[in-house]
C-alpha cells in the first residue's frame, strides 16, 4: 500500500493539538483508549447483557448519516429484521465516529457499521471483545477537492480532512499524497505547511462539505453521499473515487459485541441475515433505497435528498466518470458504491 511510516496516523494527546477533533470526542476517546478508564464502560456494558438476555433482545442500530449505513438501514425499513423473527427500536443517528464507537461499548447500541480499521483499535486497542460479521459495503468513499484543485499534487502546502485516523480513508489518501510526491504531516491551526506537505486534520463528515465552501480545508476524503453533495451543491468536485485507487476495498463493516454472538447466536445470525438480505435487495433497487434513506423518507434516516443518495447508488452514473477521466480504471468494471456482505480478494 506505500503506506508512508513517517506520516503514521497522528494520536490526538490534546484537545487542542489543532487536528480538528472537538473537547467532546477527545473526552470520549480518552475514556476508551485509557486503560483504566475503560474498564468502568465494560462493565456497563456487561451489565447491560445480563439485564437483556435471551433472543428478545431489540436490534438497536448506531449509524453515521452516510451510504455506508444502507443496509442496516434498509434492513429496518423493509422490516427484514421482524422478518427473521426479531424485535426493534429507532436506530440511532451519530455525529461522528468517536459517539458511535462509546454508544456501542457501553451497549446503548448493538448493531454498528464501523471503520474497518477502527474494529481493530476498538478489539485491541481498547480491550472491547467484538467481531465483524460482514462488510457493510464496497467502495464508496471520494477524495473531494476544491474547484481550483486538480491534481493530487495540487494539495501541496493546504490542509485536507479525514473522518478519522483508524480509517480506509486515511491509508488511500496517504497511498495517494506519497505516489505524488507528498508527505502528510498533522499541524496546529495556524502553522505553516511546506509545499511538499499536506497538513490532515480529523473532522466528523457531516462537517466536511461546509468547511470546504468556507474554504477552511482544501479537500476531503469521506464516504459518500457528502461527496455527492459537494458536487451537486457546486461546492467542490470529485478528484479520485477510493475504489479507483483500491478496487473493491472494504470500508465500513457490520460490527457486533462478542457477548451477544456468544450469549445468543441465534440472534446474531438472524441480524446477519437481515443485513445480507438488505445488501442484496439494494443492488437491485437503487433508486428505491435512496428514497427510503432521504429526508424526504417516512423514517428520515439522514439529512440527504433523493438526489443526492440517488447519484451514489445509481449503477449507471459512475460511467461519466470512468467517460470523463476522473475515474481511470474502466475495466474494473465498478460501481460507485456497491454491497457485498461476505470478504473476497480486491
Amino acid at each position: 500500500m506505500n503506506y508512508n511510516p513517517a506520516a503514521r496516523p497522528h494520536i490526538c494527546l490534546s484537545s487542542d493539538c489543532g487536528c480538528g477533533m472537538t473537547r467532546r470526542d477527545f473526552l470520549r476517546l480518552s475514556a476508551l483508549t485509557g486503560a483504566g478508564l475503560a474498564v468502568p464502560m465494560l462493565r456497563a456494558g456487561d451489565a447491560m447483557a445480563q439485564a437483556s438476555t435471551g433472543d428478545d433482545v431489540p436490534v438497536k442500530i448506531g449509524y453515521l448519516p452516510i451510504t455506508d449505513a444502507t443496509p442496516l438501514l434498509v434492513a429496518h425499513a423493509r422490516k427484514l429484521f421482524e422478518a427473521e423473527g426479531l424485535r426493534t427500536e429507532a436506530p440511532r443517528l451519530f455525529r461522528s465516529w468517536a459517539q458511535i464507537v462509546e454508544a456501542f461499548v457501553s451497549g446503548q447500541v448493538n448493531v454498528i457499521h464501523l471503520l474497518s480499521p477502527t474494529t481493530l483499535w476498538v478489539r485491541y486497542g481498547t480491550r472491547f471483545p467484538a467481531k465483524v460479521v460482514a462488510w457493510n459495503h464496497m467502495n464508496g468513499s471520494a477524495l473531494t477537492v476544491a474547484h481550483d484543485i486538480n491534481t493530487v499534487a495540487d494539495l501541496g502546502g493546504k490542509t485536507v480532512a479525514i473522518p478519522f485516523w483508524y480509517s480506509i480513508h486515511n491509508i488511500l489518501l496517504q497511498k495517494l499524497l506519497v505516489a505524488n510526491g507528498l508527505t502528510a504531516v498533522t499541524r496546529p491551526r495556524g502553522s505553516s505547511i511546506a509545499a511538499n506537505e499536506v497538513n490532515l486534520v480529523v473532522l466528523p463528515p457531516a462537517e466536511m462539505v461546509s468547511a470546504l465552501a468556507g474554504k477552511g480545508i482544501a479537500g476531503f476524503i469521506v464516504a459518500d453521499p457528502f461527496n455527492a453533495a459537494a458536487e451537486i451543491n457546486g461546492v467542490g468536485k470529485v478528484l479520485r473515487f477510493s475504489g479507483d485507487v483500491w478496487k473493491d476495498h472494504a470500508c465500513c463493516v457490520t460490527f457486533l459485541a462478542e457477548r451477544d454472538i456468544a450469549e445468543r447466536p441465534q440472534w446474531a445470525q438472524r441480524v446477519t441475515t437481515a443485513i445480507v438480505k438488505a445488501q442484496l435487495w439494494t443492488r437491485s433497487n437503487q433508486l428505491d433505497a435512496a428514497k427510503l434513506l432521504a429526508t424526504s423518507g417516512d423514517n428520515r434516516y439522514t439529512p440527504h435528498s433523493v438526489e443526492v443518495l440517488a447519484k451514489v447508488l445509481s449503477a449507471t452514473d459512475y460511467t461519466a466518470y470512468e467517460d470523463s477521466g476522473v475515474a481511470r480504471n474502466k475495466g474494473w468494471h465498478q460501481r460507485r458504491v456497491d454491497f457485498q456482505p461476505y470478504p473476497f480478494p480486491s
